[in-house]
């Protein structure tokens, strides 16, 4: 389970667009000329917002997830910087009180099991919660209130959110829950998700070779033995990496300067 802790955005307000001309002279030519310009300037006006009001209906048609997408709030994160506040604001999910029961999967770090596509039906059912609390109050969370039988942990990932930025397994709420969908074959929704975040599309891309690994698997114990595999051979690239450098051979000056 991973919690975090992100930026903020506010709704762009519509603006009125319209054009002002500027008509000069006192004659009667003139004044019929004003009269018109005002008559285009009142049609500019109303035609122009019509379409604000039609952009409004766009906005609030959008794509709908269509499953439940929940979490627990209990207030630790920064209301400015907090991925699940920003997704309430957008209506993307739903806020559950302390002691609500949620049948769905719940992305918690009292999970014994790791999520896998084994969780698909039950998801699309029932639902997928998260708890928006702080990786270092954990021992101040309720768990006991955020009632259900399903709760799940998260394989291996990197973060992208601008706190923790390239850090394995310290997801923010909105990168758990997409980092869940991708692993449930729900690209589509993970990526309407994060299409809130500057960050988001960052998340793809740095996780692009986990995701096609996760793809492959089915259960749970799959996921975890393709985790282990892959954090074996970062490991080992890792130190071959380092043999490399220690192996490299003498630069020309040094080799001169050894003569």
């Amino acid at each position: 389970m991973t919690l975090g802790e992100q930026g903020n955005y506010e709704l762009p307000l519509s603006k009125s667009l319209s054009t002002r001309m500027r008509i000069k002279g006192h004659n009667s030519k003139d004044e019929s000329n004003e009269n018109q310009a005002s008559d285009d300037e009142s049609r500019s006006d109303s035609e122009t917002e019509s379409n604000d009001a039609e952009s409004v209906e766009t906005e609030s048609d959008e794509y709908k997830i269509p499953f439940r997408i929940a979490m627990w709030d209990v207030g630790q994160c920064d209301p400015k910087r907090c991925t699940g506040r920003k997704l309430s604001r957008f209506n993307m999910i739903e806020t559950l009180r302390l002691g609500t029961r949620f049948n769905g999967i719940i992305l918690s770090p009292m999970g014994t099991k790791c999520v896998s596509p084994e969780d698909k039906e039950l998801v699309e059912q029932h639902g997928l919660a998260v708890i928006d609390c702080s990786w270092a109050k954990l021992d101040e969370t309720p768990f006991s209130k955020m009632r259900g039988n399903n709760p799940r942990l998260l394989p291996f990932f990197l973060a992208s959110n601008n706190v923790n930025y390239g850090k394995p397994c310290q997801l923010s709420c909105a990168e758990a829950l997409a980092a869940t969908l991708l692993i449930l074959g729900h690209r589509q929704e993970a990526e309407h998700l994060l299409s809130k975040f500057k960050w988001g599309q960052a998340f793809f891309e740095l996780n692009q070779e986990l995701i096609e690994i996760y793809s492959k698997c089915k259960t749970s114990a799959e996921l975890i033995e393709a985790q282990r595999d892959y954090l074996e051979k970062c490991k080992s690239d890792n130190i071959l990496n380092q043999d490399r450098v220690l192996d490299m051979p003498p630069s020309s000056s040094s080799s001169e300067s050894d003569e």
